[in-house]
């Protein structure tokens, strides 16, 4: 059974019910489908090859959507771009990936037109209208009534090529199967309980951790509702409105609807799955989520594991001994705590997280060492610190690896520094991660200026802004005569964000938990 199956399934099962709406429309399980068929056999006549990559570059609309279905049913590789990425980042994923074929929002157009690759445009509301109103309807005008031929890939074939975030020098891509996505799949809809009934709002990016909802959501009955607007007060107004059922949010997105003071008094009865996940949830806010909407349940999970390797219910999350735990592990993985030295560790004690089963990544994409540093003896290495109590719920409790997870976003501090270390004032720099109550971590820069050098912190903001993405930018940059320096000479990041925390009044070093993004 392919991924895309569960969603020709629920389509026999409920031909007339509204499977997919949003503010363009709304498309019937029947309508989804023949969207779905039309355009993946018009993907497999402009991408012939059986393992040819599909690049999509978007926003949450019913195009993006429909692109999306359509690339697994034809049976091509599916390569999510962030439409927030830069031009640089975006074409660099693209030809690393060799994509013969990239589906773009207008708005993105501009920023892939260096890639060389073949372009399908699309503009938000035109999907179905005139063939004239965009190259995509085209393109389903040209196929209206076509079905793609068969595909039946092994369940070890790729399915997609998610990034995990950097992609200055050697991006690393995460070839996730055909056998993870069924697994990710079937976790979800066990763990959550998905029925026909739900109505899942998308608010979220469908390039990042949304999109591991949607075959589950889909494949249960239910409808995908895609969101109206991003604003506070009106994903507030549509959760109740709508009478949303289920939604997954970053923090950073449910500190901003908290803060909303008309969250209060509202009717949230039908909301069944209020899910935080891709980055810590401070206690104190959790508490208040769970007093505001009910019923508050959080995941973990990353890229290379992806959506959920542990689970936590709204039942468990209203313990009180939970609140700092991601639940348990998903119906279909096994957890572990392993030590340094590849050793598998007792209950309460800490360790590094490990991964093993069917939901685990084939491996990042042309890079085979990279590949072989993240196995040890079978078990994929998370890079996260955690432990396990005599439950078997998990804590997370520090980073292994310099990652900042940034409002539900992976940030490389290398990527930064990268592009930092460019601008002719820069002579060397680290970037770190510090607390922050709004992202949950905030991105920062400690720059050491070239002699005789003059610069702003605002001109070094805008040079990364301009180079890379917003959410790689930083939000502070900390100057210093003379980094702090290693043995070897090289830059210490430690002693750096020591010395950024107490010029900011922190005192010390922390570690804050986290999760990891499908």
């Amino acid at each position: 059974m392919r991924p895309i199956d569960f969603l020709l399934r629920a389509a026999r099962r409920h031909p007339d019910k509204i499977a997919l709406s949003g503010p363009e429309g709304a498309l019937s399980y029947a309508g989804l489908l023949a969207h779905t068929e039309a355009l993946a056999a018009a993907f497999q006549a402009l991408v012939p090859d059986p393992r040819g990559r599909i690049a999509i570059c978007a926003g949450n609309h019913l195009a993006h959507v429909v692109s999306l279905f359509a690339t697994l049913l034809a049976g091509r590789i599916w390569v999510p771009l962030n439409p927030r990425a830069g031009a640089d980042e975006l074409c660099r994923i693209v030809d690393f990936t060799e994509a013969a074929l990239v589906i773009a929002e207008h708005e993105q157009a501009p920023k892939l037109e260096a890639t060389g690759a073949p372009r399908i445009v699309y503009r938000p509301g035109a999907l179905g209208t005139a063939p004239t109103a965009c190259e995509l309807s085209a393109l389903l005008a040209a196929h209206a009534g076509s079905r793609p031929a068969p595909v039946r890939h092994d369940l070890a074939e790729i399915q997609a090529i998610k990034f995990t975030g950097g992609t200055t020098g050697a991006p690393k891509g995460v070839m996730q199967s055909y056998r993870a996505w069924n697994t990710t799949i079937v976790s979800i809809m066990q763990a959550m309980k998905l029925d026909a009934d739900e109505r899942y709002l998308a608010v979220a990016s469908i390039t990042h951790g949304t999109s591991t909802f949607l075959l589950p959501v889909l494949g249960s009955g239910g409808t995908v509702l895609l969101p109206r607007s991003t604003k506070p007060r009106e994903v507030l107004d549509q959760l109740e409105h709508d009478r949303v059922t289920a939604v997954f949010m970053p923090p950073t997105l449910i500190y901003s609807l908290l803060e909303d003071p008309t969250a209060r008094g509202r009717d949230w009865r039908a909301l069944r799955h209020f899910v935080y996940a891709a980055a810590p949830m401070r206690s104190a806010k959790i508490v208040e989520a769970q007093q505001v909407f009910g019923h508050v349940e959080t995941g973990y999970g990353q890229t290379e594991a992806p959506a959920i390797i542990s689970y936590m219910p709204v039942e468990d999350a209203l313990d009180p001994r939970n609140l700092e735990s991601v639940g348990r592990a998903a119906l279909m993985t096994e957890v572990a705590i392993m030590d340094p030295s590849g050793a598998l560790l007792p209950p309460g004690q800490g360790g590094e997280v490990v991964v093993r089963g069917d939901l685990v990544m084939s491996g990042y994409w042309k890079q085979p060492e990279k590949t072989a540093e993240a196995f040890h003896d079978g078990w994929l290495r998370t890079g996260d610190g955690g432990y396990l109590d005599e439950r078997g719920f998990l804590f997370l409790k520090d980073r292994i690896r310099d990652l900042i997870i940034t409002g539900g976003f992976n940030v490389y501090p290398t990527d930064v520094e990268n592009v930092l270390g460019r601008h002719p004032a820069v002579y060397d720099c680290v970037v770190i991660g510090v607390d922050d109550d709004k992202w949950g971590e905030a991105v920062h820069a400690a720059v050491q200026l070239r002699e005789g050098a003059a610069c702003e912190a605002a001109e070094l903001v805008a040079w990364v802004r301009e180079r890379l993405d917003p959410v790689k930018t930083p939000k502070a940059v900390h100057f210093f005569d003379a980094l702090p320096r290693t043995a070897n000479g090289k830059a210490s990041k430690k002693d750096a964000r020591i010395e950024v925390l107490r010029r900011m009044g922190a005192g010390s070093e922390t570690s804050p938990p986290h999760h990891a993004t499908p």
